[in-house]
């Protein structure tokens, strides 16, 4: 791990148990599995929304882009203020206001459906009448080998 990594453990110590783990030639930091932030050339990013942007945007923190197929992409991640890498107070605070976004843009687990659902009876409407001078319905059955009888 690099030594920029080691520091950011540092300062976050007061958040809770932080793992960064390497990933696209950068690095992720998680919490609880959650990732709130990443590490690119030594530069920490933090997960960004709706409810927090405004703060990144009052400071003129840069959005975290890099080129696809010749293209400038950007992720919803902004640059940690400077503050963030000096205070532990405020490097907590910032990284609490990431990870709430993460929390948000987290998809809920898909629900299995449980078994009591699983032998719910089905209701089926009753059929209707015939119409008058409708021909009855037939059937027809087959054998096992698929043959009308």
């Amino acid at each position: 791990m690099s030594e920029f990594a080691d520091h950011l453990h540092e300062l976050l110590a007061g958040f809770g148990a932080v793992d960064i783990r390497r990933m696209f030639g950068g690095q992720g930091v998680f919490r609880d599995g959650l990732m709130f932030g990443l590490i690119a050339d030594d530069v920490l990013y933090l997960k960004t929304d709706a409810a927090n942007l405004a703060q990144f945007e009052a400071l003129d923190l840069e959005p975290f882009s890099y080129v696809r197929q010749g293209r400038v992409a950007s992720l919803s991640y902004r640059r940690a203020p400077d503050v963030c890498l000096e205070d532990r107070q405020q490097a907590v605070h910032w990284a609490q206001l990431a990870f709430d976004a993460a929390l948000r843009a987290r998809k809920p687990a898909a629900r299995k459906p449980s078994a009591k659902a699983a032998i719910t009876p089905v209701r089926v409407a009753p059929a209707r009448p015939a119409a008058a001078g409708a021909k009855p319905a037939t059937t027809s059955r087959t054998d096992k080998s698929g043959k009308r009888r």
